[in-house]
C-alpha cells in the first residue's frame, strides 16, 4: 500500500493515520498516494498560526514580509521540474503545467514587487489624508488598515495546485496575515511538493505556511472575526460553507470563487477570412483543450452570429481534428488526462445532458484515441463540441461540464447575445472578439454586470493579449452570482482584503503620526 502523504503542521511533517483515500494516476491508473488526515488535531493546527505564524509575521515590515515572499516563490521556481513531473500524473502536459506552475510563480513575484512599490516601509497602511470633521480643523479623521489577528484558510480546487495556492498566499503574507492550505484531494501531492519546497527554503517565519492533506473536521469550529477563508471550487459547496457558523455567526470572511458558464461572443464583422474569426476559433480550442478543459475560465459557450454558425462548427472541428490527445510528453501529445476517472465519468454525464440539447458536432462522449496510454485506465476523453440550433435551450446556459467540452449556438443580434451571455447567471471570464467599436460597446455595456473580466480581442490587441481564460494578478479575478460573488487578486486590493480598514479620529497633529 503507497504511502499517506505527510501534512505540515506546528512545525512538522505528519501522516494522517488509517487507509486513506487513494490517489490515482491520471495516465496509468495507479495509485500515487493516499491522502488521510486523520489524527491530525485542527486545534493545534490553528493554534499554530495564531501564536507562532501570525506573531511573527505582523513584526515584519511590509517590504520584509515582499522580500520573504519573493523568496519563498523562488524556492518554487527552482524546484519546477519536480512540480512539472507530479503534475503529468495528474494528466497535465508541459503546456498545462506553465499554466499552473510559471502562472503561480508569476502571480507571487508580481505580489512581491507589487508590496515592495507599493506598500509603506511599516506595517501600517493610511489610506487617506486628514478628513476635516470640524469647522476649525482641529478635529478630523483618517482611515488606517492594519494586519488583523487572524489566519487565512484557503480551501483549493484540483486543477490549480500550485497557482491556487500561491495566488492566495501571496497577499495573506504580504498583509502579516498566516495560512492554512487545505489542497483539493486529487492534486494534494502537487500542493505539498510546492509547500516543502517554501519550508526548506527558510523563506518564511515558523508558523506562516501550513497545509492539511485531507479533511478539516473541526477547523472551522476555530474560526471568527479575524480570519478569511478563501475557497475556490463549486457553487454549491461554496453555499455549504457560507451557512457554517463561523461565517455567519462569527463572521469570519468568506470569499468564494465558483466555477461558472463562461463564454465568448463573436462580432458580425468577424466573418471567415478576418483575422478576428481566426482568433476566435484558436481560442475557443485552446480554452477545451489546456488542462483538459479543467479551467474555471475556460469558454463553456461559444456565441456567434446565426449566420456563421456552420462556418464556425466546421473550423473549430478542423482545428480540432489536429489536437492529439494522450499521455504528457508523448509524440505529438497536445491535450493530456482529465484528473482522475470520477472526473470524466461527471463530465461524460453532463455533456450528455448538453448534447441532448442540440448536436454533437466533434468529439465521442464514449471512446478517444489515445498516444502513449490506455484510454480506459487513464482518465482521457476527446474534446466534444455541442451545436445547439436553439440558443434559448436552458440545457448550455445551466449544467457546466467541467472538461473538454464547449456548446456552439447563435445569436441574431447584440441584444440577444447580452441575453444569452446573462443566462450563465454570472461569469468569472466573458470575452468578445470583434474589430467593430460600435459592437464591443454594447456587448461590454450589456454584459458587464455578470461578469468580472472581460476581454476585448481583436487584430490590434491579439499580439499581447494574454488570452480570454488567464487571469492577471494585477486585476480582479472573480465574478457575481453563480461565479461566486468574489475578488481574488487586483493587484494591492487583494492584500487590503486581508487587512482590518479602521477609522481613527482626533487631531491633525495626532492623525498625521500615523502615516
Amino acid at each position: 500500500m503507497s504511502e499517506i502523504l505527510e501534512s505540515y503542521i506546528a512545525g512538522r511533517w505528519i501522516a494522517g493515520t488509517g487507509d486513506g483515500r487513494p490517489v490515482h494516476d491520471a495516465v496509468t491508473g495507479e495509485v500515487v498516494t493516499r491522502v488521510s488526515s486523520e489524527g491530525i488535531d485542527m486545534g493545534e493546527v490553528v493554534a499554530h498560526a495564531r501564536t507562532k505564524g501570525g506573531p511573527a509575521l505582523r513584526a515584519m515590515t511590509f517590504p520584509e514580509r515582499a522580500a520573504a515572499l519573493k523568496a519563498a516563490a523562488t524556492s518554487v521556481q527552482e524546484g519546477k521540474d519536480e512540480l512539472y513531473a507530479l503534475s503529468a500524473r495528474a494528466g497535465c502536459t508541459a503546456r498545462d503545467s506553465a499554466v499552473d506552475v510559471d502562472g503561480g510563480i508569476g502571480t507571487a513575484m508580481v505580489y512581491a514587487s507589487l508590496g515592495r512599490k507599493g506598500l509603506p516601509e511599516g506595517t501600517v497602511v493610511v489610506e487617506d489624508d486628514f478628513i476635516q470633521l470640524g469647522k476649525e480643523g482641529s478635529f478630523g479623521g483618517r482611515h488606517v488598515l492594519t494586519s488583523p489577528h487572524g489566519i487565512s484558510l484557503q480551501i483549493n480546487a484540483f486543477n490549480f495546485p500550485v497557482w491556487g495556492m500561491l495566488e492566495k498566499l501571496a497577499p495573506a503574507l504580504l498583509a502579516g496575515v498566516p495560512t492554512i492550505v487545505k489542497p483539493a484531494t486529487p492534486t494534494a501531492y502537487i500542493a505539498a511538493a510546492a509547500v516543502r519546497m517554501m519550508i526548506d527554503s527558510g523563506a518564511l517565519p515558523e508558523g506562516a505556511l501550513q497545509i492539511v492533506a485531507g479533511s478539516i473536521p473541526g477547523l472551522f469550529d476555530e474560526l471568527g472575526g479575524q480570519d478569511h477563508i478563501g475557497f475556490t471550487g463549486s457553487a454549491g459547496t461554496a453555499a455549504v460553507l457560507r451557512r457554517d457558523p463561523a461565517v455567519t455567526e462569527r463572521s469570519a470572511h468568506f470569499n468564494a470563487e465558483a466555477d461558472s458558464l463562461n463564454a465568448s461572443v463573436l462580432g458580425p464583422d468577424a466573418v471567415p477570412g478576418e483575422p478576428e474569426f481566426d482568433l476566435f476559433v484558436k481560442a475557443l480550442v485552446t480554452e477545451m483543450t489546456v488542462k483538459a478543459g479543467q479551467k474555471c475560465t475556460a469558454i463553456r459557450r461559444a456565441i456567434v452570429p446565426e449566420s456563421q454558425l456552420a462556418a464556425v462548427a466546421d473550423a473549430v472541428r478542423e482545428r480540432l481534428s489536429g489536437v492529439v490527445v494522450g499521455a504528457p510528453g508523448a509524440q505529438g501529445v497536445r491535450m493530456g488526462a482529465l484528473v482522475g476517472t470520477d472526473q470524466r465519468a461527471d463530465v461524460q454525464q453532463a455533456a450528455r445532458q448538453i448534447a441532448d440539447a442540440g448536436t454533437v458536432v466533434f468529439g465521442d462522449l464514449d471512446s478517444v484515441d489515445v498516444v502513449g496510454a490506455d484510454a480506459q485506465q487513464g482518465a482521457f476523453m476527446s474534446p466534444v463540441l455541442v451545436r445547439i440550433d436553439d440558443a434559448d435551450r436552458p440545457e448550455p446556459h445551466e449544467v457546466e461540464a467541467f472538461g473538454p467540452v464547449s456548446a456552439l449556438m447563435g445569436f441574431r443580434d447584440a441584444d440577444h447575445a447580452v441575453e444569452l451571455l446573462a443566462r450563465g447567471e454570472g461569469s468569472l471570464a466573458g470575452s468578445v472578439v470583434s474589430a467593430d467599436p460600435d459592437f464591443v460597446s454594447a456587448i461590454i455595456a450589456g454584459a458587464a454586470p455578470w461578469h468580472g473580466r472581460i476581454l476585448v480581442l481583436d487584430r490590434d490587441s491579439a499580439a499581447e493579449s494574454t488570452g480570454h481564460g488567464t487571469p492577471m494578478p494585477q486585476l480582479v479575478h472573480g465574478g457575481p452570482g453563480r461565479a461566486g460573488g468574489g475578488q481574488e487578486e487586483g493587484g494591492l486590493r487583494a492584500v487590503y482584503a486581508h487587512l482590518q480598514r479602521t477609522a481613527v479620529q482626533g487631531s491633525p497633529a495626532v492623525l498625521d503620526r500615523l502615516g
